[in-house]
């Protein structure tokens, strides 16, 4: 990638995808198959098939999950307007606990407070994206466990923090906890960068890029690398902060060991 996309490229495709999901969010014509339609092909020119993704996920999670808990009988239409602020945003909400299994509460609260860059929903967005929840999953480059770090990243951030006198990723805690250290040291990378003029962008979209493609990598475009790769794992990150934040429920399945909440007083 040549240094002339951190300009005016770099975060196109991001964009496309923030001013796509806005420009629907206030009409319910978002709903229809046409609407729906130019919203696939807008982010298809823009950002390929990786950024294609993020407002699909936020679609389905919005009218295919029937609103969050804290929905309280609202509109689609001003879920969709929340959805569209919080995507934006910088993460660092509440997070709604019915959204993840009950024993990663903790630590992805814990994990979200260790730096004012980050919150739990973007710990709890992260871990969804890299594992599933899936706490014994084991990657293809030897990455373990619910973070998915590499070795030498693991071994670097790693602790003992759920006190069992082990270090290990495949521990719920040690793993979300040293997501949460390294996410830190690469927003406090990129704040430096930022402030030397190195990058553009916001903290969290570098740090989230730096932490799939690696702050080289970042260092070098000047930003968000202008990639399907990078700008889709930023914006698949970010259209998952409207459903950790309550505003829509996950639905049937999409995250192991939580039922949705039902909003209609059904049982």
């Amino acid at each position: 990638m040549s240094a002339e996309n951190g300009e005016g490229g770099e975060q196109s495709a991001s964009n496309a995808v923030r001013n796509t999901m806005a420009a629907g969010a206030g009409c319910g014509c978002l709903l229809s198959p046409v609407a729906l339609l130019g919203t696939i092909v807008v982010v298809i020119v823009f950002g390929g098939l990786g950024v294609l993704l993020a407002p699909l996920i936020a679609l389905i999670l919005l009218f295919g999950g029937g609103g969050g808990s804290d929905s309280g009988g609202s509109s689609p239409e001003d879920q969709a307007s929340q959805a569209v602020e919080i995507f934006n945003g910088d993460g660092k909400g509440t997070l709604d606990e019915d959204t993840v299994p009950d024993d990663l509460v903790d630590p992805i609260e814990k994990a979200g407070a260790l730096c004012d860059a980050i919150g739990p929903i973007v710990i709890a967005s992260q871990v969804e994206k890299e594992s599933s929840f899936n706490a014994s999953l084991l990657g293809p480059d030897g990455e373990k466990g619910l973070s998915q770090l590499p070795p030498d990243i693991f071994e670097k951030y790693g602790k003992d923090d759920d006190d069992n006198d082990k270090v290990s990723a495949l521990d719920a805690a040690d793993s979300v906890m040293a997501q949460g250290r390294y996410l830190c040291d690469l927003a406090d990378q990129a704040q430096q960068a930022i402030d030397d003029g190195r990058a553009q962008g916001t903290v969290l979209d570098l740090a989230l890029a730096a932490y799939d493609v690696g702050m080289d990598s970042v260092l070098a475009a000047k930003g968000v690398p202008n990639t399907a790769e990078a700008q889709g794992y930023v914006a698949a990150i970010r259209a998952q902060f409207a459903k950790y934040s309550g505003v829509a429920a996950p639905p049937d399945g999409a995250t192991p060991g939580v039922t949705p909440t039902p909003t209609d007083g059904s049982l």
